[in-house]
């Protein structure tokens, strides 16, 4: 049996639960979807792109709101088919993304007379590396598709706005010293000793807070990596730490980059910028952004971490997070979501989508 999208959504995402889904597999998901849409909506526009699944409307109303959600998951963890317990869907993928994914379509299947256009898109690949991820073919070969005046994406949030997003930076920081054996060790310079003052400055890092339209951003600045030694008998020399900053959408990624700097300003090491992705103000001054946490009753926090609103903001469009899922269990073995979120994340969003600005 295929996916009712007219059903209920907790139905609706064990549905999507138990269709294996990890990264680079998503063609049976999608294909269930697309034949769910085709069949079972009307009004919408319909595009296959890949393994992601596009619809939108054209009403000509005022105002258009993207929901996006990807369908891939991280492994299987012995954690499928998806069961319910006590109030809780337990499965790979209940809480990031798959109840996300069921809200909106069976929104985009039962909402009548929207407010707003809608376009649906689900894509594939955002569990893995960035170069991979659906969203970003879309934007490189259907641009046009991402245009909107606001972005809802449905990771888990808690049933939380959860706006904007982080930035990330990574960096590898490299001493250098002499090698020489281990027996003789004055004669040469240990390169892991370098880094001892490297990891005394990150110990001491005091993380900035920062409250951008009303959501309090917390930095970090953590070592995630360490390379060094030669051999048991070997004075080392070279070594290596990676850090990561995750930084307040205040900076820039240059910005990020020279804070970085300034923290080890005056070490004995060597900095190379690996990894970077800018994050996302939070951008509710938007009438479309306003509306949506009005209907959410102000229920409104900051995002930690990365996410694909990032890639909206970049083109001058307001995103949030808003997800029934827990952010706090995902990818675990015991991953789950409360399926009393999965109906109130559905009422609110039908509330929003159905109710003028």
């Amino acid at each position: 049996m295929g996916l009712d999208l007219h059903g209920d959504p907790i139905a609706l995402t064990a549905a999507l639960v138990d269709i294996p889904s990890e990264s680079r597999n998503e063609q049976r998901i999608a294909d269930e979807v697309e034949t769910a849409l085709r069949e079972q909506t009307s009004g919408f526009e319909i595009v296959r792109n890949g393994d992601a699944v596009l619809a939108r409307t054209r009403h000509g109303l005022p105002s258009r709101v993207i929901l996006a959600g990807h369908l891939d998951t991280v492994p299987i963890a012995d954690n499928l088919p998806s069961r319910v317990v006590d109030g809780e869907m337990f499965g790979c993928g209940t809480s990031d993304m798959k109840a996300g994914d069921a809200v909106f379509l069976h929104l985009a299947a039962t909402v009548d007379k929207p407010a707003h256009d809608i376009t649906l898109i689900m894509y594939d690949c955002e569990e893995i590396e960035a170069a991979a991820n659906g969203l970003g073919r879309i934007e490189r070969e259907l641009p046009d598709w991402l245009h909107a005046d606001l972005a809802i994406l449905g990771e888990p949030s808690d049933g939380f706005i959860e706006a904007g997003c982080q930035g990330t930076i990574r960096v590898v920081v490299t001493a250098r010293g002499t090698r020489a054996h281990s027996a003789r060790s004055w004669l040469g310079d240990n390169a892991i000793h370098k880094l001892g003052a490297v990891l005394d400055r990150l110990a001491a890092y005091q993380a900035r807070n920062v409250d951008i339209d009303g959501c309090v951003y917390r930095e970090g600045l953590s070592a995630v990596g360490i390379d060094g030694g030669i051999a048991g008998n070997v004075i080392p020399d070279q070594a290596s730490v990676t850090i990561n900053f995750r930084f307040a959408p205040d900076r820039t990624v240059e910005q990020a980059e020279d804070h970085v700097r300034e923290v080890l300003d005056g070490l004995d090491v060597q900095i190379e910028r690996t990894d970077a992705a800018a994050g996302a103000l939070p951008g509710l001054g938007t009438p479309a952004a306003a509306a949506l946490v009005s209907a959410a009753g102000g229920q409104v926090r900051a995002k930690y971490g990365w996410t694909d609103v990032a890639r909206f903001a970049a083109r001058g469009v307001a995103a949030v997070n808003f997800g029934p899922g827990d952010p706090n269990v995902a990818h675990r073995v015991d991953e789950r979501v409360s399926t009393a979120r999965i109906t109130a994340a559905t009422d609110m969003l039908r509330n929003y989508l159905t109710k003028s600005a």
